[in-house]
């Protein structure tokens, strides 16, 4: 086989896009409820766990691993659907990361420092 099949490479591009993120938002931001791309690529990934769960593993240990700090935040995010043992053991090692990134509810823009946003994630689990 030649290359990689469509679904590949829409996961590696959604992957790309999450390594990079700046940004960590769930659902549409600002008051026009605009979804940024980074949560389309996040939703993408999503939407391949079920389908191809052991690539989405591959490409979540590579964003645990090599990510930006909102793209670890991404990638332990969906780790908990897959495997939450390993979920909570990734957020209980980011406890202490003071890297930051921008965080978005709704229209309310704000800061997080991804040992904030575990020890939150650990404490809602």
């Amino acid at each position: 086989m030649f290359g990689m099949s469509g679904w590949e490479r829409d996961l590696r591009a959604a992957a790309d896009e999450l390594m990079t993120a700046d940004t960590l938002a769930f659902g549409g931001v600002g008051f026009a409820g605009e979804v940024l791309p980074v949560t389309e690529a996040y939703h993408r990934v999503e939407a391949a766990l079920d389908e191809h769960p052991e690539e989405v593993r591959r490409q979540l240990d590579h964003l645990l691993a090599e990510g930006s700090p909102a793209g670890r935040a991404y990638a332990a995010t969906l780790l908990e659907r897959v495997d939450p043992a390993a979920a909570q053991a990734i957020w209980t090692s980011l406890r202490d990361d003071p890297t930051e990134f921008t965080t978005f509810v709704g229209c309310v823009m704000g800061r997080s420092t991804l040992g904030d946003y575990a020890t939150q994630r650990l404490a809602a689990a």
